[in-house]
């Protein structure tokens, strides 16, 4: 029952964020997430969650939450997401293509996790991206060429 009315409270506060995808978005990552510290609500309301005046995310900072589980694809409907910062935690399996998606990212921080596979050839779409930190994980493969194109990261 007290998982129920979790579930309908975060339905109805999901629905609060701008547009459905981006709610959608953060479910999903919330449900594929091991969450024992329950710092995962309202995404808006969310401590380590920012939101712009059109209540559109714009910061994720979720850095030592001692969470653990895998990116999903849906981050990248997070349209005006300028700082993913997921490090030192337990974050496993690969780094979503959709990444790619996040136009307006300024900094992508998943340092210190269980992350594994390539790093996708989709983050060169990234212009605005000013700090990658990937280190500390198992990832496999060449840094992709389009990362090369990406005029003042810092890696």
């Amino acid at each position: 029952m007290e998982r129920l009315i979790s579930v309908c409270l975060w339905l109805i506060l999901v629905f609060r964020v701008a547009g459905n995808a981006e709610g959608d978005a953060l479910y999903a990552l919330k449900i594929n997430l091991a969450d024992p510290n329950k710092v995962l609500h309202n995404p808006c309301r969310w401590y380590n969650i920012t939101c712009n005046a059109k209540n559109s995310v714009a910061r994720v900072d979720l850095g030592d939450a001692n969470l653990s589980g895998q990116l999903v694809p849906q981050l990248g409907q997070l349209a005006n997401l300028q700082y993913l910062e997921l490090y030192n935690n337990n974050i496993s399996g690969t780094i979503p293509e959709e990444l790619g998606n996040l136009t307006s990212l300024v900094s992508l921080d998943l340092f210190s996790n269980a992350l594994t596979g390539p790093i996708p050839a989709t983050l060169g779409k990234l212009r605005k991206l000013l700090f990658l930190r990937l280190n500390n994980n198992s990832l496999t493969g060449q840094i992709p060429m389009s990362l090369n194109t990406i005029d003042y990261c810092k890696f």
